[in-house]
């Protein structure tokens, strides 16, 4: 089945999206974040939200995290709603990522997710992530291995050329 592209707005996540984001955690995660504790990443310095808003209704329909330590850059979140997925909103919230560490040359960005999570793991590989190891039962509810993703950034904001294999799958 071939996907539309959903037409959104990347914006950044304000306390007014926090009962959607929440709500979106709920649906997607099994052990989901709550809307205190995304209110407190909000609140947080070394912290970046940004929400995908339906351009027809202004719905959240995605939502992405990121923590910045010195040069380092942790993906926490990147949700999206089921009825959304495949039509490019993961890939435009990525996307700001990679552009913003890129732009303040950040070594690396670096993420967890599930083994099984075979689409996932295929848009990160395309975003130029790459396998890097394996967190032995990190998740609960199935309890399941994560696979750390990285990608790597040049010192003149390219990313490095290390010859690796990006990890593929969906």
């Amino acid at each position: 089945m071939e996907h539309l592209k959903k037409k959104v707005r990347i914006v950044p996540m304000t306390h007014a999206h926090l009962d959607e984001a929440a709500a979106l955690e709920r649906v997607c995660f099994s052990t989901p974040w709550s809307r205190n504790m995304l209110a407190e990443e909000l609140d947080n310095d070394a912290s970046a939200y940004l929400v995908a808003l339906d351009e027809a209704d202004g719905s959240v329909v995605g939502y992405a995290g990121l923590l910045v330590v010195l040069d380092e850059g942790y993906i926490t979140n990147v949700a999206v709603r089921p009825e959304s997925r495949r039509a490019g909103v993961a890939s435009a919230l990525l996307d700001v990522f990679v552009r913003f560490a890129e732009g303040n040359r950040l070594a690396f960005l670096t993420l967890e997710v599930r083994a099984s999570n075979y689409g996932a793991i295929a848009l990160y590989g395309s975003r130029g992530f790459r396998g890097v190891g394996r967190r032995p039962n990190y998740y609960e509810h199935p309890k399941e291995d994560a696979i750390i993703m990285t990608r790597e950034f040049g010192s003149n904001g390219d990313e490095a050329a290390d010859g690796g294999a990006a990890a593929r799958g969906v």
